[in-house]
C-alpha cells in the first residue's frame, strides 16, 4: 500500500525509471519504487518533469500536485481514466435524485458542525454546546443554512471575533494550504472511483471544477482547522507546511476503529458515493477524536 508523501522544494530533474521514481539534485540522486508513493508536492517552479513520469503517475494513480513562486498549490495532475465502469458510474452521477442529494447533505452538514464543535472542545471554548444544539436543527438539504451559523460562531471562537476568512495572514496561509492539500486528497479518490468532480450534490459553481470534491471535504475541514489553531504562533514556512502534509498520515478514530486519515478519506469517499442512492440508511459519520 502506498504511504509515502513526497515533497520536492528546490531545483530538481525528476523522472522514471524502472518502477522507480528518479529525483535528481546537482551531483545527489534518490529512487522512491512507486508502489510506496501516495502523493508528490512539487514546491519549486525550479523542477523539470518528464513526459514519461507523468504518464507512470497516472496510470499508478499517484496525485501529483504543484506549488506556484509563494509555495502555494495551484493544480494537480488528474488521469482521464481512473476506474473500469467509470461510463456507469458518470450516468448514475448525472441521475442522482435532488432527494437523495440532499439527504446526503444533511449528513454531511451534522458530520462536520459535530466535528467542529469537538474541535472547540477540544480547545477549552464554551461555545461548543451552542454548535452542538445547531446539529438537531439541520432541516433536509440544511435549507436554514445551519451550516453558515456555525461557521461564524466556530471561526470566532476559534481565531477572535476579529478573524474573516479572507484577509491575507499566515492563519489564512495556514488554512489554504491545508484545504488545497485535502481537496486534492479527496479530489484522487473521487477519479479513482469513477466519478466526476464537477458534478456536486451541494455546491454547483458552474466555474468550479471541484463541486463534489468541496462537498464531501466538509467534514474534515476541521481536521485542519485544529493543527492550524495550536500552530498560530509559527511562521508559515516550509517545516509548517511538512507538519500539514503529515496530518494525512496521523491517525483517528472511524468506524470505532483507529485509522491513518489517508485511508479514512479513502473508505469515506467509497461508501459515500457507493450509497448515495440509499441515503435513507446511510449514516457514516467521522467523528473527530483526534
Amino acid at each position: 500500500m502506498s504511504f509515502r508523501t513526497v515533497v520536492i522544494t528546490k531545483q530538481s530533474k525528476i523522472s522514471y525509471k524502472n518502477r522507480f521514481l528518479v529525483v535528481k539534485q546537482d551531483t545527489d540522486e534518490k529512487y522512491i519504487h512507486l508502489s510506496e508513493i501516495d502523493t508528490i508536492i512539487v514546491d519549486s517552479i525550479s523542477v523539470s518533469i518528464s513526459a514519461y513520469l507523468l504518464k507512470e503517475l497516472s496510470s499508478n494513480k499517484i496525485n501529483i500536485i504543484f506549488c506556484d513562486e509563494k509555495h502555494n498549490p495551484f493544480g494537480e495532475l488528474a488521469s482521464f481514466y481512473s476506474s473500469h465502469n467509470s461510463s456507469k458510474k458518470i450516468k448514475n452521477q448525472i441521475s442522482w435524485t435532488k432527494s437523495n442529494k440532499d439527504k446526503l447533505w444533511t449528513n454531511i452538514v451534522k458530520n462536520k458542525i459535530l466535528n467542529q464543535a469537538m474541535i472547540l472542545k477540544n480547545t477549552g471554548s464554551d461555545k461548543s454546546e451552542l454548535l452542538l444544539s445547531y446539529i438537531d436543527e439541520v432541516t433536509i438539504g440544511d435549507k436554514t443554512n445551519r451550516e453558515g451559523h456555525a461557521a461564524k460562531v466556530y471561526f470566532n471562537a476559534l481565531f477572535g471575533n476579529n478573524f474573516i476568512r479572507d484577509e491575507d495572514n499566515k492563519i489564512n496561509a495556514g488554512l489554504n494550504y491545508g484545504y488545497a492539500v485535502l481537496l486534492s486528497t479527496i479530489n484522487k479518490e473521487i477519479i479513482s472511483n469513477g466519478y466526476l468532480t464537477q458534478l456536486g450534490i451541494h455546491h454547483k459553481n458552474e466555474f468550479n471544477e471541484f463541486n463534489l470534491t468541496c462537498d464531501l471535504m466538509e467534514p474534515f475541514r476541521p481536521i485542519i482547522d485544529n493543527f492550524v489553531y495550536f500552530n498560530s504562533n509559527r511562521n508559515f514556512d516550509t517545516n509548517y507546511k511538512l507538519d500539514i502534509i503529515n496530518i494525512f498520515n496521523n491517525t483517528y478514530k472511524y468506524r470505532g476503529k483507529n485509522f491513518v486519515l489517508k485511508d479514512i478519506i479513502k473508505m469515506f469517499i467509497k461508501t459515500t458515493l457507493e450509497s448515495i442512492d440509499n441515503t435513507e440508511n446511510y449514516k457514516d459519520f467521522l467523528y473527530y477524536e483526534g
